[in-house]
């Protein structure tokens, strides 16, 4: 199959926005019904919703789950994959429990692998690993912190481990409409086997199509946000565009 297009749904304070390079003093507020949001993407005609509690991964646990409840509701057809506040199993095994398809670990990734590699071996193909990287070098905690790990090697620690996928977005890309990092995420793609979903950056149609020409080597799929929110993504075009591939 092609590229597969996952419009995000990013949640601060039990609403809908975007922020620029993960700044949360820089949020523009696009909605205060994330479920009504979640039907929109589902009508237009996507086929997962990538969804993000941004408090949560501030704090470290679920901040918005009213919020997560109300998408899950809204669009019950529709696959979800959650990141933002999961460090545990018991909030891993909550959600997957109430309908989200996937979880996303990402400081736990780096924090925490003993619990990630158990995450994935008991939720097989339903736990993906979301690396956000400034520069190649991995940040963690809502990207507040930097580490010394670059991307490739923390997505070699769970190449065996039975993760889904691995989710990268490229932090200094992220919300502003620059265009994807397609080296740095062609080249994480073809250092794993891992599938492999960009993030950050997406601005215009050339940019699904340059993925969409490398899915086969190991892109699955990409994470859309401000541009489908801002209007210079049309949801009908960018899933013709990648429909045709």
């Amino acid at each position: 199959m092609g590229l597969r297009l996952y419009p995000a749904i990013d949640l601060k304070g039990g609403q809908v926005v975007r922020l620029r390079r993960g700044d949360m003093s820089q949020a523009t507020v696009y909605s205060g019904r994330p479920g009504d949001q979640a039907r929109t993407f589902a009508a237009q005609g996507f086929g997962w919703l990538h969804v993000v509690d941004l408090d949560g991964a501030f704090a470290g646990r679920p901040a918005n789950a009213a919020a997560v409840e109300s998408i899950l509701a809204a669009a019950p057809g529709v696959p979800v994959q959650l990141g933002g506040g999961i460090r545990d199993m018991r909030t891993l095994d909550a959600w997957l429990a109430r309908g989200v398809q996937r979880a996303i670990l990402g400081s736990a990734a780096l924090k925490n692998p003993d619990f990630t590699r158990a995450a994935c071996a008991k939720h097989p193909d339903r736990v993906a690993v979301g690396i956000d990287a400034r520069q190649g070098m991995v940040a963690t905690e809502g990207w507040s912190e930097a580490s010394t790990m670059t991307a490739v090697d923390l997505a070699r620690r769970f190449e065996d481990a039975g993760a889904a996928a691995v989710i990268y977005t490229d932090i200094d890309r992220d919300g502003m409409l620059r265009g994807v990092n397609l080296e740095a995420t062609l080249a994480l793609a073809r250092a794993v086997t891992l599938p492999v979903i960009a993030s950050g950056g997406v601005a215009s149609l050339d940019d699904l199509a340059a993925l969409a020409a490398v899915a086969s080597e190991g892109i699955e799929g990409v994470v859309i946000g401000r541009a489908l929110y801002d209007g210079r993504l049309d949801a009908a075009e960018a899933l013709a565009l990648v429909a045709d591939r």
